[in-house]
């Protein structure tokens, strides 16, 4: 039998979709931090956090951001943007590392879901994220692995299917 709290827990998982449309109403400081918060504590090789952010609410600064992505419609239309850099200063092993940003965003991703606010992570934005680099003024030790946009959702959340467990599986020993 599963307990309340795991069952919470999994349907959070299970509910959580990519939303591109989103109200005018931004999230509350509070709420973002709260989600930086949860980003912040996923697990990294030697404990080493390579994940930095920069928060984006200037709707300048949004804008010219849009202009980096086929996807400006939906940076846009968020009221923030949060985009995760990799510290390369503070990297021992880029693999890694990248599996623990991963981690870091899928944390913030599921933070914001249970806050009631929908996200959706944007990668196709890295084909110019030396761009996005030079916009945000964060440097050269500082490399863009995603954006994430934020706020209320004003999409009908629709139903997801998945593979079968089963199809994905490649063997037991």
């Amino acid at each position: 039998m599963k307990s309340p709290r795991k069952q919470a827990f999994l349907d959070t998982i299970r509910s959580r979709r990519s939303i591109r449309q989103y109200l005018k109403d931004s999230p509350k400081d509070n709420e973002i931090e709260e989600i930086l918060e949860a980003g912040r504590w996923a697990p990294s090789g030697l404990n080493n956090q390579p994940w930095r952010f920069v928060v984006v609410k200037n709707k300048v600064i949004k804008s010219k951001l849009a202009l980096l992505t086929k996807y400006a419609r939906v940076i846009n239309g968020a009221p923030i943007a949060i985009c995760i850099f990799l510290d390369s200063g503070s990297s021992y092993n880029r693999d890694k590392d990248i599996l623990a940003i991963g981690a870091c965003i899928q944390n913030m991703l599921l933070c914001a879901h249970a806050q009631g606010l929908a996200t959706c992570w944007l990668g196709e934005i890295l084909n110019k994220k030396d761009e996005v680099s030079a916009l945000l003024d964060v440097g050269l030790d500082y490399e863009l692995m995603a954006v994430i946009t934020l706020g209320y959702s004003d999409e009908q959340l629709t139903k997801s299917c998945r593979k079968s467990l089963k199809s994905l599986i490649l063997g037991e020993y």
